[in-house]
């Protein structure tokens, strides 16, 4: 068995190759990130828009078939890494309010799109914590929801859960649920194994409670997947390996890992912005967050978890999501209901309010709840059609040119020239895909095809290398 010290060796080369792609541009001189792969442009930059203008022009593809996205914005605390608006703590009578509004818009989007039910390839609920609901209100929940979403046409159906929800005779009654309207694929929000750090985290679990739900779901049939954070306040190595190592005795089907993002990037601003200003001393450094990225794919892969979907390790690329497949890879039309929830379109994206009173509002007043929408121009249909497959799995030339009217070697090969030379991609006939030196920078690497009113960083964080993101502005 490796010890830190034999870890710390083996992650030598990824910090020098990381300190390398500073000096060429590619990553900020700061060495901080932004999550990027699943929207462009970004969410914050897209415009009001009224209701009936959303779905203007729009056709459907597949036959009027969606993956179908159902967002419950409640927990039982707020989660100091959390940048996703949420009400915590609150009662049951509060959250009954939600689910009737929203049945009611589910409702109002059926009847605005003029069709009595929705064909599913695919359904993901999230928050929030969809588990956060009673084992009655799940029930009535399901209940219409599945008049208006017809499950029956779904190979997958996912549920982004909470451990705490998983246990005791609640816990159990809420899985025999889930189970009961074909529920199949559990994602637990584990995010540690260590008790300090979940309580760093402000989770509402510690490890043994995570360990039992992970095994509560188990024992049941479900498809499991595991998340982790890594870089977060009182994670070291020495700790984060001993998680890792934890977690891959488990037995569950797919480990997820997320790097702790300190900047917000949706409508909420997480409390880990306040407590880095604060308590600077007590942020992981960059170099250390970089080690346990890579010592995590070590162990992983180790133990027989290979990255499929970014930052997803599995043991059989069938345990994957197909909801994020379909959404990231493959860019087929997604909709998404309930408050902040967002529909991903093949030509347009569209977010709902964040706001509880004005999401109430629309939904009483029979209107669609999305309040956001951009309808992408030529230029960002395409490096859309490159950010979202490249960064998430690859770029399947087929759908670049169906959705684009172009081939994708005819358009950004200024950026290709050089990911090849620098050995970040790699193609063939039909796609183009990372190499694992580029999917380990993959957040970074995609900013290439950003415009450059939509990059994350300025320009003055950046060496002035061939791989700085701002050296490429047009197709």
């Amino acid at each position: 068995m490796n010890t830190l010290k034999d870890y710390i060796k083996l992650s030598d080369q990824r910090w020098e190759e990381f300190k390398e792609f500073q000096r060429l541009g590619l990553i900020p001189l700061h060495g901080d990130f932004s999550p990027a792969g699943v929207h462009y442009p970004p969410i914050t930059n897209y415009p009001d828009m009224a209701p009936d203008e959303a779905y203007k022009g729009f056709e459907e593809t597949d036959s009027g078939t969606f993956d179908v996205y159902v967002h419950i914005p409640f927990c039982h605390r707020r989660c100091l890494f959390c940048h996703y608006p949420s009400h915590y703590n609150r009662g049951d009578a509060e959250k009954d309010i939600y689910l009737s509004h929203l049945d009611m818009e589910m409702k109002n989007w059926l009847d605005y799109r003029g069709i009595d039910r929705i064909k599913s390839r695919s359904i993901l609920m999230g928050g929030g914590t969809p588990s956060d609901l009673t084992p009655d209100q799940l029930t009535r929940f399901l209940t219409f929801f599945t008049k208006y979403v017809d499950i029956n046409t779904c190979p997958q159906f996912n549920w982004d859960v909470d451990p705490s929800t998983l246990v005791g005779d609640e816990g159990l009654e809420r899985l025999r649920i889930i189970k009961d309207f074909k529920g199949d694929r559990l994602t637990i929000g584990v995010q540690s194994l260590n008790d300090d750090v979940l309580k760093k985290m402000n989770r509402s679990h510690n490890a043994a409670t995570a360990i039992q739900a992970v095994e509560n779901c188990l024992k049941m049939g479900f498809k499991v997947n595991i998340e982790f954070i890594y870089g977060h306040p009182g994670e070291t190595l020495q700790n984060w390996i001993e998680v890792i190592e934890k977690a891959c005795t488990l037995g569950v089907h797919e480990i997820q890992l997320y790097r702790l993002k300190i900047e917000p990037y949706g409508d909420q601003i997480g409390t880990i912005k306040n407590f880095s200003a604060y308590h600077h001393d007590e942020l992981v450094s960059v170099e250390d967050t970089i080690r346990m990225k890579e010592i995590a794919e070590q162990i992983l892969a180790d133990n027989g978890y290979n990255e499929n979907i970014r930052r997803v390790f599995t043991k059989s690329k069938s345990d994957i999501s197909i909801y994020a497949y379909n959404q990231c890879c493959r860019l087929k039309d997604c909709v998404g209901f309930g408050l902040s929830a967002f529909s991903s379109m093949h030509d347009r994206f569209m977010i709902n309010t964040p706001l509880f009173d004005e999401y109430y509002r629309r939904t009483e007043n029979h209107q669609i709840a999305a309040n956001r929408c951009l309808i992408r121009t030529a230029d960002q249909q395409m490096r859309w059609s490159v950010i979202l497959p490249l960064k998430n799995y690859f770029i399947d030339k087929k759908i670049f040119k169906k959705l684009n009217g172009v081939d994708v070697d005819s358009v950004f090969q200024s950026q290709f020239v050089l990911l090849n030379e620098y050995g970040l991609v790699e193609e063939d006939e039909k796609k183009i895909i990372l190499t694992s030196k580029g999917a380990f920078y993959s957040d970074e690497l995609v900013h290439l095809f950003y415009e450059d009113k939509h990059q994350s960083f300025p320009k003055e964080d950046f060496a002035d290398g061939p791989l700085n993101p701002y050296n490429f502005t047009n197709c």
